[in-house]
């Protein structure tokens, strides 16, 4: 037999693909890489990363204000440069796509920046019509935004366009209503957009804590967002002057500058060639993978968005570094996908760990519920009325299954208490741990 020109041929350069990659590479496989737009995927490039600088940047509107009760002399009228902090963000985005770059350069693996589609179990085209093959492929291809079909909706913008546009809208509808429709509508409010809200169901943040989604809601009607729920899309128009008319199920028509799609996304894997090989996919077109990323083809595999089983970078990263290790360290890992903590940057932020409430019901029956409702020290001088909320799941021996929060840093204080939860703890052991006073997290270990 022929030897194949690689031993891995990776299918995507997000931070699945790009974990794999570089680690395959350094346990000693001769690896490439296609990569048909940028290094990074879709978290460094249109995603987590520039999102998060976005939210950073939209915070500072109510600190400006909140700066006065704390002795800061600040004008009423701040002006805010979009155009600035685009600059700056699409900046950072170029640095980490080239410190990601470098870092598979570095370790010896070939980048091809092509478009590359499977012919088969070993074998791929690049767009350019050269053929490869590799002992095995994996497919990393991560997922896109979907777009409502609806007439129109060519008018309208999903998350990998909003970081481009030219100027924050004066009116702005976000089709959808979960983690990124939240995120989006906190930072446009903050900007200055009215921002409404449009979901077909009755139903924020699906997946969530209840009492944290309804916290959400309130707080967010109270700023001044709308939100039209039970709505779906009969169709977008665009007036001569550039404005859009949305006509919904069960509402009136709204007019707006902007529309944004945040309905879902969906594996990249229409036209990659997976049929033929035998891979198969699910009625979502995700990759079927078994618990070492394996297809239904041996030689095939697939980590990340694309298997469409927990759609998180940090677990794209698990499995693209359990790959490697597993089939080029000799080192078999499988990921655990047991207690992993999610969060929504939104205003204010919401995170989680574990079951929530009615899960845990379900689930095991008996749950015992403790909770803290409370001001935040900095809200109670900055004379802003938003309430946090903590909340702790346990099981009927006591131990800690579940914990929600939201409120300021959320995302931050719940990856400490995420390995608390995944170490098993009890509520007694929470407990016996001596507050940080005056801290919001210590309403952890304060709970009743």
């Amino acid at each position: 037999m022929m030897p194949h020109d690689y031993d891995l041929f990776v299918i995507g350069a997000g931070s699945g693909g790009t974990r794999a990659a570089r680690v395959a590479s350094q346990h000693g496989a001769r690896v490439a890489v296609a990569e048909e737009y940028r290094v990074g995927g879709t978290c460094v490039i249109r995603g987590c990363v520039p999102k998060k600088l976005l939210v950073y940047g939209a915070h500072f509107a109510e600190d400006l204000k909140d700066a006065k009760r704390f002795g800061w002399d600040v004008p009423d009228a701040c002006h805010f440069d979009w155009q600035r902090l685009q600059a700056n963000v699409l900046g950072e985005v170029d640095r980490i796509n080239e410190a990601y770059t470098d870092t598979l350069t570095n370790a010896g693996v070939e980048i091809i920046a092509q478009r590359a589609e499977v012919t088969g179990p070993n074998s791929v085209r690049l767009a350019d019509g050269t053929e490869k093959t590799a002992e095995r492929i994996l497919i990393a291809v991560g997922a896109h935004p979907a777009v409502p079909d609806c007439p129109g909706a060519e008018h309208g913008i999903t998350s990998n366009e909003v970081f481009h546009i030219d100027a924050i809208p004066k009116r702005i509808l976000i089709a959808g209503a979960g983690y990124i429709a939240n995120e989006f509508a906190g930072v446009f409010h903050q900007f200055g957009a009215h921002v409404i809200i449009m979901n077909r169901t009755q139903d924020i943040l699906r997946g969530y804590e209840l009492a944290l989604r309804d916290r959400l809601l309130q707080i967010s009607m109270m700023k001044g967002l709308e939100f039209r729920f039970d709505a779906t899309f009969e169709g977008i128009d665009k007036g001569d002057d550039g404005c859009l008319t949305v006509r919904m199920s069960n509402h009136d028509p709204v007019t707006v500058d902007c529309v944004m799609f945040a309905t879902g996304r969906v594996p990249n894997t229409t036209g990659l060639g997976l049929e033929s090989a035998g891979v198969e996919m699910d009625d979502k077109g995700a990759v079927r993978v078994d618990e070492d990323n394996r297809s239904t083809c041996d030689s095939i595999f697939a980590v990340g968005d694309v298997t469409n089983r927990i759609q998180l970078t940090p677990i794209a990263i698990r499995e693209g570094q359990a790959f490697a290790d597993t089939f080029y360290g000799n080192k078999p890992t499988r990921v655990d996908y047991g207690f992993v903590p999610s969060a929504v940057f939104s205003h204010p932020p919401i995170a989680q760990v574990g079951m929530t409430e009615s899960e845990a019901r379900q689930k095991l029956g008996d749950v015992k519920i403790y909770s803290s409702d409370f001001r935040p020290m900095k809200n109670l001088l900055a004379g802003r009325q938003e309430r946090a909320l903590y909340k702790m799941v346990c099981d009927a021996t006591d131990k800690v299954v579940g914990i929600h929060l939201i409120g300021p840093d959320a995302p931050e204080i719940i990856q400490g208490a995420a390995v608390a939860v995944k170490a098993g703890l009890t509520k007694a052991q929470f407990d016996a741990t001596v507050a940080l006073h005056p801290t919001m997290a210590e309403e952890l270990v304060l709970l009743r």
